[in-house]
């Protein structure tokens, strides 16, 4: 037997919560499933400064309870599990959690996110699930490291990118580039090659990220060169090499990018499947916020609202 959803959404990050306010506020009667890391990025996230409404700041973990606190104030049925198959492919959208329970839904909202690509030391995910100096998002965390030397890795134009925020903060930024030379547009490598206090280390790989059991302290190094290693004192140890979007089990009905990123009619939450709406880091892969993100969970929520108005009319 198959249950008969009018709205589902999959994720429960801010895009996924946002989009079940407006939904049950609309008497969509959305269910929700949290995935496989309730709350998404966010629930890594030691502190928020940026979202308004907060002017104390807020915990990531934090902010993603009361989100939820207020989708289930308007009867949000938010559910443990998540998707592990879906098919677009007929008028009915069907959709499987854990593989065994089907359920039919008029209408879906992707709200899925994606994840930052770490390096993967023991050392880089002790310090990142401390929150003590690891972070994959220089806009969201560089704010802390004001006044302070950081280290960042990556190679291409969002690691450029960043660099050159942070380098606007913190009195030093060391940049570490695994190749003989930068993966970045030309004019965004000129932008960093050209910044007086952004040094950076052609053929150098992280060894291990240094600290005092609580707090980044440094970060080693090894020129993969010379095999040379050294020590670089720093506070923040930012990631920059990619993220990936939790995008792979729609890849069979839904238009995506190259990266797996999923299409919209621009302006509009909507993919190339009627009745599938898509918000979040699932669709972003340029301002990746929490802001964003809400904002687009509240269009997904609106575009479905509209949809299921045209369809019962």
């Amino acid at each position: 037997m198959s249950e008969q959803v009018k709205c589902l959404i999959i994720g429960s990050g801010p895009a996924g919560y946002t989009a079940a306010i407006y939904a049950a506020r609309a008497n969509m009667k959305p269910v929700l499933y949290q995935g496989s890391q309730p709350g998404g990025q966010l629930t890594t996230t030691n502190e928020v400064e940026n979202f308004p409404g907060y002017p104390e700041g807020v915990t990531g973990p934090e902010m993603m309870i009361q989100l939820q606190d207020q989708a289930k104030r308007f009867d949000t049925d938010i559910r443990n599990g998540w998707v592990t198959k879906v098919d677009f492919s007929g008028p009915v959208h069907k959709v499987w959690i854990h593989d065994d329970t089907e359920i039919h839904c008029e209408t879906v909202i992707i709200s899925t996110g994606a994840s930052a690509k770490y390096l993967g030391l023991e050392s880089e995910q002790k310090y990142l699930q401390l929150g003590g100096g690891v972070s994959a998002c220089a806009v969201c965390d560089g704010f802390f490291y004001r006044n302070q030397e950081v280290v960042i890795v990556g190679a291409g134009d969002s690691a450029c990118e960043e660099a050159h925020y942070l380098s606007k903060l913190c009195t030093k930024v060391t940049m570490l580039v695994r190749r003989d030379e930068f993966r970045a547009s030309k004019i965004m490598a000129a932008r960093v090659a050209k910044t007086e206090n952004i040094e950076i280390l052609f053929n150098t790989e992280t060894e291990e990220v240094l600290g005092d059991g609580q707090v980044v302290t440094g970060v080693r190094v090894r020129n993969n060169r010379t095999h040379t290693v050294h020590d670089i004192p720093a506070t923040g140890f930012f990631v920059a090499i990619g993220h990936e979007p939790n995008t792979a089990i729609f890849k069979d009905f839904l238009n995506m990018d190259e990266t797996g990123y999923i299409k919209n009619t621009p302006g509009t939450s909507k993919t190339n499947v009627a009745g599938v709406f898509v918000s979040g880091d699932a669709a972003d892969h340029v301002y990746r916020q929490a802001i964003t993100a809400a904002g687009t969970g509240c269009m997904a929520a609106l575009d479905a609202e509209r949809y299921l108005a045209a369809f019962e009319g």
